[in-house]
């Protein structure tokens, strides 16, 4: 009786065991189930590029920038033709992007704006990846490299290259102007050297990356500087674009005639002068361009070459960067998306840089590509920026924040059709844009108005807005303006 009791006290022991160790192996099952599962999601690479214009061969062949590595990306994936970002600034429309909302929301509509009571209360794109499980990294500009990086979000990145993102200068003015503008407000060849830029290590960055073995999927942000100021660039890019056949602009003599009073307030408020500047950017910029052409004729075309050498450096780093990824085991798992913060005016209504609301500032790249989705398709859907985030939380299956307005443009990349509103573009507070497939409607805190027919006027050249046969256009067209905007954040001290 005693060794019958003590054999069914073994026997139990062992189905215990037995048991515990069938639970540990569902366990470690389950486990690697999900790992599977979490490494399963697609990688995103996330290129930003900086003050990118629409005059790239990406949207026209005929157009003047030569950019084939932009086309080669465009090919495996989609363009968005009609794409704007939702403010023609750096800082405001980076924080759109990478928060999921709009200006006249945050509050931020300067390059100036302290960002952080924003960053306080909504996860950023990144840090919504980060929190998710992905391995969040990056280098370049992504966030606004305002005062020595105080708007970066140390918070949103694992691991973060910062640097100096103004490559070296040379010792004097290349231009030789050294009264105008800023010490950004230079160009010419400089560096000799194109591993002595800022993006060259960036995409340096980015390769060595793409070159690791990760245990989870990665978020990787690669923000390209250039084509922003100042405007230098390898020998071998200006050669590209010799000055006697450069293609210059359109620019009608009376192309300001008929702006309202918004518009022109706008204007007079970027060409301020100040200590240290004899003008300002915008139309500052352009009269200051004006000024110089009489001690130094074809200063403009030479800033023309500038301008498309940048442009074309910008391309050759974006190629890199793709390239990199195609050579990688990460290649048909990564999603990537491609965005501008904002246009460039290159002399088109006496402005040049970014800061209004017209087509040249406002009209920017947009590329996605994603695994197993549609190729080599162009959508003329008006699109803004602020799609990038809930699309990308869509195709990683990631939750949005309530604040996020944008619409995901998923069935878009995916053959299916989606309804979409118009875009819808802010440049400092109060001053609005509304861009369907073929009208551009402007609306300023003063209450003058702008409205532009693309289908015969793409160029904005005539402002039809005091026509009275528009009115029941235009009153549609208010309908997509923000109702209300919040007071301006306070500035960076």
């Amino acid at each position: 009786m005693t060794k019958i009791f003590i054999f069914v006290i073994l026997m139990n022991a062992l189905q215990q065991k037995a048991a515990g160790l069938l639970c540990l192996m569902m366990l470690v099952s389950a486990r690697q189930d999900l790992v599977a599962q979490r490494d399963g999601r697609p990688n995103v690479l996330f290129i930003s590029v900086d003050d990118m214009n629409d005059a790239t061969t990406l949207f026209n062949p005929s157009h003047p920038i030569r950019t084939p590595e932009l086309e080669r990306l465009a090919s495996r994936g989609i363009f968005f033709t009609r794409a704007y970002c939702a403010s023609p600034s750096c800082h405001p429309s980076r924080m759109s992007v990478l928060t999921g909302t709009r200006p006249h929301r945050t509050g931020i509509y300067e390059n100036n704006t302290d960002a952080s009571d924003l960053l306080a209360t909504i996860r950023t794109l990144p840090r919504l990846f980060r929190d998710s499980g992905y391995f969040v990294c990056g280098a370049g500009k992504t966030f606004h490299h305002e005062s020595d990086w105080a708007f970066h979000d140390r918070a949103s990145f694992e691991e973060y290259l910062l640097m100096s993102i103004n490559e070296p200068y040379p010792s004097v003015k290349l231009t030789g102007m050294s009264w105008f503008g800023t010490r950004n407000t230079d160009w010419g060849i400089f560096p000799y050297d194109a591993s002595l830029t800022a993006d060259h290590r960036t995409v340096e960055y980015a390769e060595r990356q793409l070159k690791r073995k990760h245990d989870r999927p990665f978020f990787l942000s690669v923000g390209i500087y250039k084509p922003h100021s100042p405007f230098f660039a390898p020998k071998s890019y200006f050669d590209a674009y010799p000055l006697p056949s450069l293609r210059m602009p359109d620019l009608p003599s009376d192309d300001m005639a008929d702006l309202p009073t918004g518009a022109i307030s706008l204007q007079q408020l970027r060409s301020a002068t100040g200590p240290g500047r004899s003008y300002g950017s915008g139309r500052g910029f352009w009269q200051g361009l004006q000024r110089a052409n009489d001690s130094f004729p074809g200063i403009y075309k030479s800033f023309l070459q500038a301008y498309y050498a940048c442009s074309s450096f910008a391309d050759d780093m974006i190629g890199r960067v793709v390239r990199a990824l195609e050579q990688s085991d990460y290649r048909d798992n990564t999603i990537i998306v491609l965005w501008s913060d904002h246009g460039f005016h290159t002399g088109e209504k006496e402005q040049i840089e970014k800061f209004a609301l017209w087509e040249k500032t406002t009209h920017v790249p947009l590329i996605f590509m994603t695994p197993g989705g549609v190729r080599n398709r162009r959508i003329d859907q008006p699109v803004d920026l602020t799609s990038i985030y809930p699309t990308l939380a869509e195709l990683c299956g990631l939750p949005l924040h309530r604040e996020a307005v944008g619409k995901s443009l998923v069935p878009l990349l995916y053959g299916q059709p989606l309804e979409l509103p118009p875009a819808v573009m802010t440049y400092r507070e109060g001053n609005h844009a509304v861009r369907t497939a073929r009208w551009r409607f402007i609306r300023y805190a003063d209450g003058s108005e702008e409205l532009y027919d693309h289908d015969v006027d793409p160029g904005e050249y005539r402002n039809i807005a005091s026509d009275t046969s528009y009115s029941s256009l235009k009153d549609w067209l208010r309908t997509y303006l923000p109702k209300t905007n919040m007071l301006s954040l306070r500035g960076k001290q």
